[in-house]
């Protein structure tokens, strides 16, 4: 046991705690306050009624894809990844062609939709920001802190699954990794059927995880490509 303290005692001779040292811890207290509300603020003012953030028409986030917008009601506007972290990548499978997933992602009654497409010859389309949050997952909170990237094909068929899908979606997903700083790894590049809470089984038994992240590894260790204007969807 140790000596028995006379500092919280007041009076003469004494070392209590001053008025002054409690006004300038309270003064700065106050302060922190309030620059964690002006923080708060900051990451918010968007949503505010009235207030829209500036988007420019087509702009898209990865080299070489091609813009086709998802319809509004399939996903959420946001400010990614200044009000959700990005540390997710989940890997899904249309069950059906590349058209199949534009129409329905497309459509306001799907009630979801994917970031991007990959068809088998290695063309992509981006239908949603990866600021903004997709209804892809399932799960609201993997929702807001992943991207979601749709590959056409079926789960049971190995030959869905072409050598220029999985390179075009490799290189997209390094250049995702590399944006938000995300691990190449099983543990941060998953399938849908992982997602908490899922009742999906994409990517499926043939997906070949192991090329796919040592070609997700050996895109990211590449110079990042200069991105370009995106060509978008004839009218």
């Amino acid at each position: 046991m140790g000596e028995p303290q006379q500092g919280g005692q007041d009076g003469q001779g004494h070392r209590g705690i001053s008025r002054r040292t409690l006004l300038i811890g309270g003064a700065a207290a106050a302060a922190g306050t309030v620059v964690l509300a002006r923080d708060e603020l900051g990451r918010l003012w968007w949503r505010m009624p009235g207030v829209v953030k500036k988007r420019k028409e087509g702009e898209v986030d990865a080299p070489g894809v091609q813009w086709i917008a998802a319809s509004d009601d399939n996903w959420r506007r946001a400010d990614r990844p200044d009000d959700y972290e990005i540390d997710r990548v989940v890997i899904h499978v249309v069950q059906g062609g590349y058209q199949t997933a534009l129409r329905v992602f497309k459509d306001p009654g799907h009630g979801a939709a994917a970031h991007y497409v990959v068809r088998k010859d290695g063309h992509i389309a981006q239908m949603i920001r990866e600021l903004d949050v997709a209804f892809h997952a399932g799960n609201r909170s993997w929702n807001e802190r992943s991207i979601g990237i749709e590959h056409e094909g079926f789960v049971d068929k190995k030959s869905s699954f072409t050598g220029p899908m999985y390179a075009a979606s490799a290189r997209l997903t390094a250049g995702i990794c590399r944006r938000y700083d995300i691990p190449v790894d099983r543990e941060h590049i998953v399938g849908h059927v992982e997602v908490p809470g899922t009742d999906h089984t994409d990517p499926g038994p043939h997906w070949d995880w192991d090329r796919y992240l040592r070609l997700v590894s050996e895109e990211r260790d590449r110079p990042a490509p200069k991105r370009s204007a995106s060509p978008t969807e004839k009218a």
